[in-house]
């Protein structure tokens, strides 16, 4: 019960803390003599928002601990194991199928399973997987060629790799 009242204090404190020492940590990178930007932009930038965010849900989280009713009531626990033990399954199988595979073919692969995973029982029809399948062919898609020609990073290829 511990856990479910102050679960998200807890992780908001963990985030602030640990945005605060990313930032901390970034200032100390050494500054680019050759760009203003230097290799301390992004930790900044990704841990600033970050700590905003961890501001955000302990401020909600404190607000909705002062509105919970004095006298608790019996909440019928619904934590839904099979769903995170199953997404933690395919997550691993991801991670270890990436490299052979390719980001591709896994990634094509992983995403619709993962959406009809977390999604709730009614939108788990042919309508709905062939929804999630056409998106997920099209994020996958567009993040590869974000990642190989607009960035310049190359994404495991695995069995094979688009040409352009």
């Amino acid at each position: 019960m511990f856990i479910k009242k102050y679960g998200d204090i807890i992780v908001a404190v963990f985030f602030i803390l640990l945005s605060a020492a990313m930032i901390a940590m970034a200032l100390q990178f050494p500054k680019s003599a050759i760009m203003e930007i230097g290799p301390d932009f992004m930790p900044i930038v990704v841990s600033s928002c970050t700590l905003v965010l961890g501001f955000v849900l302990l401020y909600l989280s404190l607000r909705k601990l002062r509105r919970a009713d004095a006298a608790e009531q019996d909440v019928k626990d619904e934590s839904d194991y099979k769903r995170v033990s199953v997404s933690f399954a395919l997550i691993l199988v991801y991670v270890f199928t990436m490299k052979p595979i390719g980001f591709i073919i896994s990634t094509i692969l992983y995403l619709p399973l993962q959406m009809l995973v977390l999604a709730p029982e009614d939108k788990r029809k042919k309508k709905d997987i062939i929804t999630v399948s056409a998106v997920s062919l099209i994020f996958t898609l567009v993040v590869f060629l974000l990642f190989r020609y607009g960035f310049k990073i190359v994404l495991p290829s695995g069995l094979f790799t688009i040409q352009f």
